[in-house]
């Protein structure tokens, strides 16, 4: 239900050592063809059996929430070829995975704007999300034609035209059920990999307290332990959300750092 999650900015959310939801951009997919004499596409199809390893890693450490960035608002400037293959790689992947994120109790979400793609490809967002709404292992979000700024600007046409009366006088929480992820907690930790350090048009609002770990690791290569070493990093964090060090220790002193064994064949 949309509004049941704690905002950041109006209160203390619980922080476990478990991050809840993590978000991740997954870069370095064209880079990691180049180092091998491949085409960039080879690197797109080998990052999608990262996005697998990934939820099944995700699942197994008791993370309820991924959030991919999978194409952004602004990769429309890529070049067309590209553009059409990574089109293509969706469908591929809506037919292939659906049955089996199904299979295994993850929901699908697909979030951004979608007016932009095809009927068959909206068609097949549609299916997968109706098909996995009940499941509630892991709730995996695809963020496809997502632009930060494009969120936030269609949330704040829904709230005008919802309540045209309160112009003016909107706050936060008005606001807050009209974003792409409402059905989401704000995320714990936000992951980039491909060695650049910025977050590109993503989740602008939802990472006002998150954490960052930026990894030189290409996508491809991005696997259960550099997760580990990802989640390990979120817990030497103090997570103060505007308090003092003091007043953080004195509700929940600093927890042991324990990093999860890796099973590789779970």
């Amino acid at each position: 239900m949309a509004g049941k999650f704690t905002s950041s900015t109006q209160a203390i959310p619980s922080v476990g050592d478990v991050p809840r939801h993590i978000a991740i951009i997954m870069d370095g997919n064209g880079r990691w063809a180049k180092k091998r004499f491949l085409p960039r596409v080879a690197g797109h199809k080998r990052g999608v059996e990262t996005v697998r390893a990934m939820v099944k890693a995700c699942i197994s450490r008791g993370v309820e929430y991924l959030t991919l960035f999978a194409f952004s608002s602004e990769n429309w400037r890529r070049p067309a070829e590209e553009v059409s293959f990574l089109m293509k790689l969706f469908i591929g992947a809506l037919q292939g995975e659906i049955g089996k994120l199904h299979a295994n109790g993850v929901r699908l979400k697909v979030v951004g704007d979608l007016s932009a793609f095809e009927p068959r490809l909206v068609a097949l967002i549609r299916e997968g999300e109706a098909k996995t709404a009940n499941n509630s292992r892991l709730t995996l979000t695809i963020a496809a034609n997502y632009g930060g700024r494009w969120d936030i600007l269609q949330a704040m046409n829904q709230l005008a035209l919802a309540h045209p009366e309160n112009a003016g006088c909107y706050g936060e929480a008005d606001l807050a059920p009209h974003l792409a992820m409402a059905y989401a907690p704000e995320p714990d930790l936000f992951i980039r990999t491909g060695g650049e350090q910025r977050i590109s048009n993503f989740l602008l609002w939802q990472l006002a307290y998150s954490e960052f770990h930026f990894t030189a690791t290409l996508w491809p290569d991005f696997d259960a332990t550099a997760l580990d070493v990802a989640v390990a990093s979120y817990r030497t964090r103090e997570r103060r959300f505007g308090r003092t060090s003091e007043q953080v220790f004195a509700v929940s002193p600093a927890p042991t750092l324990v990093i999860p064994a890796v099973d590789e064949d779970a």
